[in-house]
């Protein structure tokens, strides 16, 4: 057998939605204040704010059977199917600034966003 014929490549599955770094670390920081570790983030999309679509966050221990469930090593997000379509492709991080610290979302499905990035239209 030649190298070439006992080369197996390597699997990739791609995430439908990324969690930075940072994100992970804040998150894991904030299960270990809970003294939970079945907490997950739960990002969501809601109607209202000034672009049409306003972003959320929540924790839960529990999901749905038709919510998406996406791990990285040991923290995970939890996406239900409606949030999902206007989420796909998007990436969470946690900023830290003057106007506090919070969750944000980058999100290439959003047509514009407002000035504070916590609401969106497609």
């Amino acid at each position: 057998m030649s190298d070439a014929e006992s080369f197996e490549p390597a699997s990739y599955v791609p995430k439908p939605m990324m969690l930075t770094d940072h994100a992970q670390g804040r998150l894991r920081r904030l299960i270990a204040e809970e003294g939970n570790e079945a907490l997950k983030l739960r990002v969501y999309v809601t109607g209202g704010g000034c672009s049409g679509f306003q972003y959320g966050f929540d924790f839960a221990d529990t999901s749905s059977d038709d919510d998406t469930l996406i791990e990285f090593d040991d923290v995970a997000m939890i996406v239900d199917p409606l949030s999902y379509q206007y989420l796909v492709g998007s990436t969470v991080d946690f900023e830290e600034g003057l106007a506090g610290a919070r969750f944000v979302i980058k999100n290439p499905n959003a047509t514009s966003t407002c000035g504070c990035g916590a609401s969106f239209m497609v």
